[in-house]
């Protein structure tokens, strides 16, 4: 089957077009026939390589895949040749006490597929195996690319959100990145549950984007200062919610633009891992710093259901062909992506 796989980490140039073997299916597996994969910045972060994290070589990258499934393992129950599935790529054990206990992040052998998994392990092949438990059925009002597009930035704000977060009718909710993969989702999910979505981005462009998605209100950071226009918009209050991936860059002003005892979520930090730190809004405000990671099953389901029912929807910028994933990286480096890019082999 053809892949992009790499052996080292490096720019652009490492990712090669491959011929690889098929993968066997195990007794828990399915193999699926991929239709389309979603682009995601861990796969920039898989070829750059990140200090204090093995990537297993050669890799192949993707952590999410829509496609068919054509084989299934002998204990598997629950899925059969021919479903339309896509894929939780959030892997762990299933078996351990934290797992048991329903959190699978805390597993000793939790991995991100197509991150963290391998040798040959990831979406962007045509082919790939992975546990029956994640698959979760493809809505039959989606295209492939509008599926592949969902998993990741869908599960992963779902839960930052919903679940860590507890987010609330009325609450205002600092967006950074409104026009990014995970801001996209953000957006939408803020105007389900009627909160109200403060979107970042730092062109116009993407502010009309965002604005499309059901933005309240809009900031461009490129020419406003965003601490300045959220005292303007609270009312001097501050935000609820901040919705933070970016990291370093932007750490202090979203402690600034929080309200007394309110809250920042925080799954990534494209910008940088080190952030400052004033203890004193710690305490003194009562103000919370909750992290988040990927996201279950049961939340990627529980999400679904609103996208079947068209309430939260894709965001495809751009589908390429598999071959050009380098182009794809590149965009991502760039910050030039509204929603998400797709790549089918």
């Amino acid at each position: 089957m053809r892949a992009i796989v790499f052996d080292q980490h490096g720019g652009t140039g490492v990712l090669q077009r491959r011929e690889v073997p098929i993968p066997q299916v195990r007794a828990d597996e399915v193999l699926l026939r991929i239709h389309a994969i979603g682009v995601n910045y861990n796969d920039v972060w898989a070829r750059r390589g990140m200090p204090g994290m093995d990537v297993i070589m050669p890799h192949i990258s993707g952590s999410d895949a829509a496609g068919i499934v054509e084989a299934i393992g002998s204990e598997v129950e629950t899925v059969k040749i021919g479903d339309r599935v896509l894929v939780n790529g959030s892997f762990s054990c299933r078996s351990c006490a934290e797992c048991m206990r329903g959190n699978p992040f805390h597993c000793q052998s939790y991995r991100i597929w197509g991150f963290q998994t391998g040798p040959l392990q990831g979406a962007q092949a045509e082919y790939a195996c992975v546990p029956a438990a994640n698959v979760v059925a493809a809505p039959e009002n989606l295209s492939w690319t509008d599926a592949a597009s969902l998993p990741l930035v869908l599960v992963t704000t779902w839960r930052m959100l919903t679940v860590r977060a507890r987010i609330s009718p009325g609450d205002y909710v600092l967006v950074w990145g409104g026009a990014g993969g995970l801001g996209a989702m953000a957006i939408q999910i803020c105007r389900l549950f009627g909160a109200h979505p403060i979107a970042v981005a730092n062109t116009d462009e993407k502010l009309d984007f965002c604005r499309s998605l059901g933005a309240s209100y809009l900031i461009n950071r490129a020419r406003q200062r965003v601490v300045r226009e959220v005292q303007k918009i609270t009312e001097r209050r501050g935000v609820d919610l901040v919705f933070e991936h970016v990291g370093e860059a932007t750490w202090e002003a979203s402690i600034n633009a929080l309200k007394w005892g309110g809250s920042i979520v925080v799954c990534g930090a494209t910008t940088g891992f080190v952030a400052k730190v004033d203890l004193r809004y710690l305490w003194n405000k009562q103000q919370m710093y909750i992290g988040s990671h990927y996201g279950t099953v049961a939340e990627l389901s529980d999400a679904m259901a609103f996208v079947q029912r068209g309430l939260i929807k894709p965001v495809v910028m751009e589908v390429l062909p598999l071959e050009d994933v380098a182009r794809a990286h590149e965009k991502l480096e760039r910050g030039v992506v509204m929603g998400k890019l797709v790549l089918v082999p």
